[in-house]
C-alpha cells in the first residue's frame, strides 16, 4: 500500500530544494540525477527529456528511489522508495514551466533545446523514511 507524506515531510518538497533521483541503468547499475520536484497528492512529479539516461531508465523499469535534504537543517531528508506510475508527454511543457517558476523564478523553462521533447514522470512512494525519524 503506498504511504503519505507528513506534513513536515511535505514541507521539504515545497522548498526550492534539489532532490536526487536514482533510477536503475538499462546495464542493471544504479544512476543517479538531481533534478526538480513537487507534489501532487501523495505523488512525487519529476519532469525531464525523451532520450535523456533518466528517462530511458525510468520507463523500462519503474523502481525508483527519491531523497531530499532540506537546505535549512542539512540533518533533515526524506527519502522515497516508490514506483513509477504516469509517464507522459501530455502536459510535459506546462509541468517543466511550473517547475521553472518554482526554482528559478522565471515563467517559463530557459533551457529548452529544439526539437526536445518534455515527459512528465508520477511516482508513488511506496515507503518513505525521513532522518531524523517522525513516527
Amino acid at each position: 500500500m503506498p504511504e503519505v507524506f507528513t506534513p513536515a515531510s511535505r514541507a521539504i518538497f515545497e522548498k526550492k530544494v534539489l532532490a536526487h533521483v536514482a533510477s536503475i541503468g538499462v546495464d542493471g547499475g544504479p544512476y543517479v540525477s538531481p533534478v526538480w520536484v513537487e507534489l501532487d497528492g501523495d505523488d512525487i512529479v519529476i519532469n525531464t527529456a525523451l532520450g535523456r539516461a533518466k528517462a530511458r531508465n525510468l520507463a523500462s523499469d519503474p523502481r525508483v528511489a527519491v531523497s531530499l535534504t532540506d537546505p535549512d537543517d542539512e540533518s533533515v531528508c526524506v527519502i522515497v522508495f516508490g514506483t513509477v506510475t504516469g509517464f507522459t508527454t501530455i502536459g510535459a511543457d506546462e509541468v517543466i514551466d511550473r517547475l521553472s517558476k518554482k526554482y528559478t523564478g522565471l515563467d517559463s523553462f530557459s533551457d529548452r533545446r529544439e526539437g526536445e521533447i518534455r515527459v512528465t514522470v508520477r511516482i508513488r512512494p511506496d515507503r518513505i523514511a525521513r532522518q531524523p525519524d517522525q513516527s
